[in-house]
């Protein structure tokens, strides 16, 4: 007989953004007994870390062509049929473990369960309302937004890991990152960081293929005394040579604040810890994907800044490190906490 779980954590493994700042928060649950629901990628981080995890979420795959989103009314339908599934999956959920709070980020099924089974529901979010698609085909979207508002306005509470005023339900806190407990230097000897570093970051999903290509393509022509290294997570193949591929790591904050320059997809979480650790970085946005497109807008970045990589590597390998503090992810579980007393 396993012990009663006190917390239902749901993550969506679309990327690994969602599951880096879930482990930022669970990683003060000191006696507190959490399982986490999500799939791919995210259900292997987890794993590592020594969570407790139910793989069981198959999410939908955007489809990127040459870095600019396709399909995107397909895909909403596509996410729809996916919420179906993932309804299913978190009502056995709770029927099995009976957890005393819903946690979800970005898991918007789970929300409906516990609401559904008066269970105190918490929403860890960025976004408030989603913008994939433009002209008649956003009258499904509206739709859609509108189902997420009235889910996001019966929970208990709503955690936006970004800096501001709460209003509402909703508690702003800061930027949701993983701490270390090594100095820089450590790191560097660590990784066998020895010349200035440019880090490539991939998510969890193959559609990062098109900006490693161009900026392994720039480096190679680039004269600077630097190296390269590419972080080319769960699903990306790569066929590489001279470049060092760390493949799939669970400790890419504490490569990131070894880097001296991080170039990524426009993902927040990657931001986040970028910022928090004072790494310059080089955020390429998703084409038409609205929320990598805020995020990279926010860092002041964009799209073209793909085309503009020959000049930008060497401009951000000069910047001075500015880290950012934040307590995000502690003021993240004493909200939680609250609903388990």
């Amino acid at each position: 007989m396993t012990d009663k779980v006190d917390v239902g954590f749901f993550c969506s493994p679309i990327g690994l953004g969602h599951a880096t700042r879930d482990i930022a928060i669970a990683q003060h649950f000191d006696g507190i007994l959490a399982k986490f629901v999500t799939g791919n990628g995210a259900a292997k981080l987890f794993s590592e870390y020594g969570f407790l995890v139910n793989d069981s979420y198959v999410p939908p795959k955007f489809k990127v062509k040459n870095g600019s989103l396709q399909k995107s009314l397909k895909w909403l339908f596509t996410y729809y049929q996916y919420y179906k599934e993932c309804s299913v999956i978190a009502n056995k959920f709770v029927k099995n473990e009976k957890p005393k709070v819903i946690v979800s980020d970005e898991d918007f099924a789970s929300l409906t369960i516990a609401q559904q089974n008066k269970i105190p529901s918490i929403l860890i979010t960025d976004i408030l309302e989603t913008r994939f698609t433009k002209g008649i085909s956003s009258f499904v979207e509206k739709k859609m937004n509108q189902s997420m508002k009235n889910i996001i306005q019966k929970c208990n509470v709503v955690i936006m890991p970004e800096f501001g005023q709460d209003q509402d339900n909703i508690k702003r806190v800061g930027p949701i990152v993983r701490a270390t407990k090594h100095s820089r230097d450590e790191l560097r000897k660590k990784f066998s960081f020895s010349k200035k570093t440019i880090t490539i970051s991939v998510g969890g999903t193959d559609a990062d293929k098109f900006l490693v290509e161009k900026a392994i393509g720039v480096f190679s022509k680039l004269k600077i005394d630097a190296d390269l290294v590419v972080v080319s997570g769960p699903s990306l193949k790569l066929d590489m040579q001279d470049i060092r591929n760390l493949g799939f790591v669970n400790n890419l904050h504490e490569i990131i604040y070894a880097s001296d320059l991080i170039i990524s997809l426009a993902g927040k979480s990657t931001i986040d810890e970028s910022k928090a650790y004072g790494t310059p970085g080089i955020f390429i946005p998703i084409k038409n994907h609205f929320e990598q497109e805020d995020n990279a807008s926010q860092v002041g970045c964009q799209y073209e800044d793909i085309f503009q990589l020959d000049t930008l590597i060497p401009q951000k390998l000069e910047l001075p490190r500015t880290p950012v503090e934040t307590n995000g992810a502690s003021r993240a579980y004493e909200i939680i906490r609250e609903y388990l007393i």
